[in-house]
């Protein structure tokens, strides 16, 4: 297991504060997560020659005597995790989230999933990405899915991920590109609230989107990663009706609808339904830019 950095203790009034996707975290395991889910799962893809290269050398071996040392930087529901304690039940993975919420899902899933054998080698942290409670050189590689785009500083954060980092050991991860193409399923949302009198909803305003596979590049290489490479690829995800409405108001607008009366909240799902079951199969497809990007520690 990887050493944790030295740190005082907490005073009693100094415990985690509740994060935003605390309370949205079974939403987002039901609904968003299985959207995701591929695009994240092919970063274990990108890793799994380094994987077997790790094990070629004897680390995760009776030999080496120590497992192989997985990070997961923004682990969430586990979706990486786990998926990598399945492919590789001999890889010790520390998942690493601020949202207490989301691990406490990923300890159950991981229990469900990999039964407590496997889920003995899974550890979850609370933390953030870019103030990494770890020693310096403590993994053999990284993950990131669909996280590198929230934090508040990138270069911090990807600083952080080499520091923990191995000389040699490798990050790979994805995160969205920048995209501004209309959906029609959020335009029947956004007419039918406003028809009821309610703002539609603000934009998501994520800023650290990536411009281009060329821009995570040159992050990870100003942040001390050499042999980096990066490109362009998509989600896509065929929305039914009464899947989209699940999302929309059990995860994506979910304080909104907790609060309607329940007459009201019935009325405006029923017409939400009716306007997304006028629109074709093509017009549900949910298609986004994503960027994928692997790199070396330097030493």
């Amino acid at each position: 297991m990887p050493a944790m950095a030295e740190s005082q203790p907490d005073e009693p009034d100094n415990q985690p504060e509740e994060q935003p996707y605390d309370r949205l975290a079974e939403g987002y395991a039901r609904h968003w997560g299985p959207v995701i889910q591929p695009a994240a799962e092919r970063v274990l893809d990108h890793v799994a020659p380094e994987i077997a290269r790790l094990h070629a050398g004897g680390v995760g071996t009776a030999a080496e005597g120590r497992h192989v040392d997985l990070l997961d930087v923004g682990a969430g529901t586990g979706a990486l995790a786990i998926e990598a304690l399945r492919r590789w039940p001999d890889v010790h993975v520390t998942g690493v989230d601020p949202s207490t919420g989301m691990l406490e899902i990923a300890a159950r899933l991981a229990e469900e999933r990999l039964g407590p054998g496997g889920a003995a080698n899974l550890d979850t942290v609370q933390g953030w990405a870019d103030e990494l409670d770890f020693d310096d050189a403590a993994f053999d590689l990284a993950v990131s899915s669909f996280v590198l785009q929230l934090v508040p500083s990138r270069s911090a954060a990807l600083r952080e991920i080499r520091r923990v980092l191995r000389r040699g050991g490798t990050l790979a991860w994805v995160a969205w590109q920048r995209a501004d193409a209309p959906y029609a399923p959020d335009k029947v949302a956004n007419d039918v609230l406003d028809r009821h009198g309610f703002d539609p909803p603000e934009p998501e305003g994520r800023n650290g989107d990536l411009a281009s596979p060329e821009a995570a590049a040159a992050a990870m290489r100003k942040a001390g990663f050499r042999e980096v490479r990066a490109w362009s690829d998509e989600v896509a995800h065929p929305w039914t009706p009464r899947d989209y409405l699940a999302f929309f108001t059990q995860f994506d607008e979910e304080s909104l609808f907790a609060d309607l009366e329940a007459t009201e909240r019935a009325e405006i799902e029923a017409e939400l339904l009716e306007g997304l079951e006028r629109l074709s199969a093509a017009e549900l497809l949910l298609r986004l830019p994503v960027v994928y990007a692997m790199g070396r520690a330097a030493g």
